[in-house]
């Protein structure tokens, strides 16, 4: 018997988790720019995710199936907002990665992740769950290489790494076998190696970063200067942390980009132990409701289309957390639903959306 879609099936818990992360994240945009020159951004935010929340109950209810059929097309159209992007688009922080439409900056690459997750969805369902050969492997690299390497030169090493958790969540569901993810895992450290030691791919400020965090001591007011400022406002939190907008590290400007890369230093501090743990909990349970509607989609394309969002939303938590206790490299890696930030908001909730989406028809014929 066919059951209606109805937002009945909307699953209103993870809902509620993400509404806490953004409230948490506006006080602390609000606190974290109180005395600086990006005082009221926590506006901008509450905007965003209000657009953000908008364009989520749109994309529940288009068929996922009928995206998926458009997802050729729009891929070819970012490919192309690429292009442009590092042709005309806003330079800013040392690169292109933003057009400008008046007053707005839309950054392109953002969206690209939700474009990604839909073509790796479709292709490896439209295999049909068979055993992958190297061909298809190939096809996959091409697929997601091609944007990753336009949003690399923008460039843009942050944005281009969370491109490959989406690669690796595919193979993994799509039939990979031991063998081949041995071979492509030995071959993927040779190539990592081979880039950082050729010192011709990567900008001299990206090898920084990525070596900074061994020892930021080697370059207290160089690249070592933004781990060691996030280590001393994490550390000085304690256990109950130092009040709302009362961080000695956050107000007295000494944590960079505190509303933005480092807003999990900044709550850190001001919130300590007990609430850096309460946001990671709501992460947690996230990213458990999702892989729970994962396991009840209706089709192999369902699961992965929100197993690909799952990949990316850990893949971030992960580098941007691990990036202020100094256990990762500084890549500008934003956390998600926390970091302020338009396109990061809306390619959460888009694809947010997309995952109530599978869910909500996991029981309509």
């Amino acid at each position: 018997m066919r059951r209606f879609l109805s937002f009945r099936d909307f699953d209103w818990p993870l809902l509620a988790a993400i509404l806490l992360l953004c409230s948490l994240s506006v006080l602390e945009i609000y606190s974290a720019t109180l005395h600086t020159k990006y005082v009221g951004f926590h506006t901008k935010q509450m905007l965003y995710i209000a657009g953000g929340l908008l364009a989520m109950f749109i994309f529940a209810k288009v068929d996922y199936h009928r995206m998926l059929d458009w997802t050729p097309w729009f891929y070819g159209f970012f490919m192309l907002l690429l292009v442009a992007t590092k042709l005309f688009g806003h330079k800013a922080l040392g690169g292109k990665r933003w057009i400008k439409f008046g007053p707005m900056l839309f950054q392109p690459s953002e969206w690209v992740k939700l474009i990604l997750i839909l073509a790796v969805a479709r292709y490896f369902a439209n295999l049909g769950g068979r055993s992958l050969t190297w061909r298809d492997i190939f096809k996959a690299f091409a697929m997601l290489g091609a944007p990753m390497v336009l949003v690399l030169i923008q460039p843009d090493l942050g944005t281009s790494l969370t491109y490959i958790p989406i690669l690796i969540a595919g193979l993994f569901l799509g039939g990979i076998n031991v063998r081949q993810a041995l071979i492509l895992s030995v071959c993927s450290i040779a190539l990592v190696g081979g880039v950082l030691g050729s010192g011709k791919i990567l900008k001299p400020f990206q090898r920084a970063r990525l070596t900074s965090f061994i020892d930021p001591n080697s370059d207290p007011k160089g690249a070592g200067y933004q781990i060691r400022q996030s280590l001393i406002a994490v550390g000085s939190g304690g256990i109950w942390g130092k009040g709302e907008a009362k961080g000695s590290q956050t107000q007295g400007d000494f944590l960079p980009i505190p509303h933005a890369d480092f807003i999990f230093a900044a709550f850190g501090e001001e919130h300590g132990f007990v609430g850096a743990v309460i946001v990671l909990l709501l992460y947690f349970f996230i990213l458990m409701r999702l892989i729970q509607n994962a396991q009840t989609a209706a089709d192999l394309s369902g699961s992965l289309i929100i197993m690909g969002f799952v990949a990316v939303l850990t893949f971030q938590i992960s580098v941007n957390v691990g990036m202020v206790i100094g256990f990762m490299p500084v890549t500008g890696i934003p956390l998600p639903l926390m970091s302020y930030g338009g396109s990061s908001v809306l390619f959460t909730f888009l694809a947010l959306g997309v995952a109530m989406n599978v869910r909500m028809r996991r029981f309509v014929n």
